[in-house]
């Protein structure tokens, strides 16, 4: 008689499971284990002193000027407690000459610190935010300029705040706590200054990081565009500003909308003599109920939702004569409903107003989209929306693909697009245009 066959082993090398084996729950995988927090960024020269003399403006000015390379500059603001948006404190860090705070409100000039900063290398975080402020003190960049929040914008960091950055290209993490502090106080307490400083600490150090990542991605002569660009960059002025009063969209009739106006331009001005921020003058919703229910005397106004608090029973003359003027003015002095201005209107009007343009529009945003996702850059940084609507609506007459596309590209770049930025979008525009038309 054979020997009796050992059974075989299953095909992964194990014998077979009983019922009961494969009726136990398999073990639950251990955790993975958080990792560490990043180490808290610290001041490694220790908290300066406030420079807020013109004599200690001199020093600093000195000191400043032994240092060597770019210069890491910030400017704290008080935006939302008062109209302006003067600086309060600058910061500034260069190597070899340490931070720097300066308050320059009773300075008598900061010409020292311009004439200092003259051909330096700058770089700030979100430069649109502080440019404005630095130049209404005379403080203009004139060599190159780095913008480390743009930079990771262009690398398609998810999240540019300076501290999510610094976090994710530098490794540490920072506290920020003082960002929507009263920087017109005096004086400021010690752990606001402490955070003002540290917005300077490591700015050299994250702009390294990111040239150099720019560089490795092919994305170094598309920020150096951007950063030239930004060396000339001013604030617009807003068109029919009273336009963004938040609710406007609840009043009906042009008779309202000149409400609306009449009450934002007294508010705007009572705010611009004290310097507050209008909001905590009198609240958009104030000004919107007023606009619905037009009241005509103190009693019903009053009476009116959201004016309560001391802006609404001070000026409540003022807030009486707007409303007035608004119920006297003639139909044709009106404000019409849609903003006068030579740009587009706005995308939802386009389907009635002009069903090619508005696919046009389709089109190009689609294809926008799409590169935006294969660069990894927001589409708003690959073409600013304006310049988009604006090449669309009013596109060039001619059809011929050659002609067209070197007109696009006439008409970006007069609105001020960067030349990398038409070089990829031009061609996108002129395929949307001529597409748009074959279906129309």
């Amino acid at each position: 008689m054979s020997p009796k066959v050992p059974t075989e082993p299953d095909a992964v090398g194990e014998p077979e499971a009983s019922p009961e084996a494969a009726a136990e729950p398999a073990p639950e995988a251990a955790p993975e284990p958080e990792p560490p927090p990043a180490p808290l960024l610290t001041l490694r020269d220790g908290l300066p002193h406030v420079t807020d003399t013109d004599d200690g403006l001199a020093s600093a000015c000195a000191a400043i000027a032994k240092g060597t390379g770019p210069v890491g500059l910030d400017a704290e603001r008080a935006s939302g407690y008062r109209y302006s948006s003067r600086a309060y404190l600058i910061q500034l860090r260069r190597e070899g000459s340490g931070t720097w705070l300066i308050d320059p409100i009773g300075l008598s000039t900061l010409a020292p610190l311009q004439q200092v900063l003259d051909g330096a290398d700058w770089i700030l975080h979100a430069a649109t935010q502080d440019l404005p402020c630095l130049a209404e003190l005379g403080i203009r960049p004139t060599a190159a300029l780095f913008d480390t929040e743009l930079a990771g914008r262009l690398l398609g960091y998810p999240r540019v705040g300076l501290g999510t950055l610094v976090e994710s290209v530098l490794g540490y993490s920072m506290l920020k706590e003082h960002s929507a502090a009263d920087w017109s106080t005096r004086p400021l307490p010690e752990s606001w200054l402490e955070y003002a400083a540290l917005d300077v600490e490591v700015l050299v150090e994250l702009r390294d990081a990111l040239a150099g990542e720019l560089e490795a991605a092919g994305k170094a002569e598309w920020a150096r565009q951007e950063f030239d660009y930004l060396r000339s960059f001013e604030q617009t002025p807003r068109v029919d500003a009273w336009r963004r009063t938040s609710g406007t969209h609840k009043v009906r009739g042009r008779r309202g909308l000149a409400a609306i106006r009449e009450l934002w331009e007294a508010r705007d001005a009572i705010a611009q003599q004290r310097d507050v921020t209008p909001g905590r003058i009198l609240p958009d919703s104030a000004i919107v109920a007023a606009a619905i229910e037009m009241p005509t005397d103190r009693s019903a106004l009053l009476s009116t939702k959201g004016f309560h608090g001391r802006g609404a029973e001070r000026y409540s003359n003022r807030w009486l004569a707007a409303l007035k003027r608004a119920a006297e003015l003639p139909e044709d002095e009106l404000p019409t409903k849609a903003p006068r201005g030579d740009g587009p209107p706005v995308p939802r009007a386009w389907a009635e107003r002009d069903p090619v343009a508005a696919r046009r529009l389709a089109l190009a945003r689609e294809a926008m989209t799409g590169l935006s996702e294969r660069i990894s850059v927001p589409v708003e940084n690959v073409l600013t929306p304006d310049y988009l609507r604006r090449t669309l609506w009013t596109p060039p007459r001619t059809r011929e693909p050659g002609e067209l596309i070197d007109e696009v590209t006439a008409m970006l770049a007069a609105y001020g697009a960067r030349g990398w930025q038409i070089a990829l979008t031009a061609p996108l525009l002129t395929t949307a245009i001529l597409q748009a038309e074959a279906e129309a």
